[in-house]
């Protein structure tokens, strides 16, 4: 897989249009931010969770988690491990008694559990080559004197180096439309719709 650098979870935003969900990963030493679309069920997941709310009955995730609890498996490390045919592949590495045990798993789910036990998250090198945008997604762009109607807007030069993959333009143009307010990301900052 080569080299992982670990991530963290941002934030959850919502594209005001489309109602669709992203969740963006930031690298811990650098600037630079994955951003990957979600559902929106996993999306108030991992919200939820960063925000510390609970609901009464477990959800999917937190019921995955308990049992993996009383199994006394722990979840070592998420990784979001490769993206292939517009689609991000993530792992789950699971521990019991020192034997690890490797499980594919959508990236949502995979963070949507590392954000509930504290899990260390990591991307393959070769996924933010491909995917990463190098800048500030909550950057206020110069010209923009309209706090209420701030909308992140990060331009193709700075995306982290050459486009590796046409196709992604799609993905840039959406993370570039999302409204974003001031203060909406960060620990127990996601928004939910």
């Amino acid at each position: 897989m080569g080299r992982l650098v670990e991530m963290v979870v941002e934030s959850v935003r919502v594209h005001m249009l489309s109602n669709r969900h992203v969740v963006i990963l930031k690298d811990v030493e650098h600037d630079r931010y994955l951003p990957i679309w979600i559902g929106a069920w996993e999306a108030s997941a991992i919200a939820m969770r960063l925000q510390g709310m609970a609901t009464e009955r477990p959800l999917t995730h937190d019921l995955f988690a308990a049992t993996l609890e009383q199994l006394s498996v722990r979840i070592d490390r998420v990784v979001i491990s490769e993206l292939a045919d517009e689609t991000y592949h993530a792992r789950l590495y699971l521990d019991r008694d020192g034997i690890e045990v490797e499980v594919d798993a959508r990236p949502s789910d995979a963070l949507a559990l590392a954000v509930r036990g504290s899990v260390p998250i990591f991307a393959a090198e070769e996924v933010l080559a491909q995917a990463a945008l190098g800048t500030d997604p909550d950057e206020e762009s110069e010209d923009d004197d309209d706090a209420a109607g701030r909308a992140a807007r990060v331009p193709l030069e700075t995306l982290g180096g050459p486009v590796v993959d046409p196709r992604l333009d799609m993905f840039r143009d959406f993370v570039n439309s999302l409204d974003l307010e001031k203060g909406s990301g960060g620990e127990g900052g996601g928004r939910r719709s």
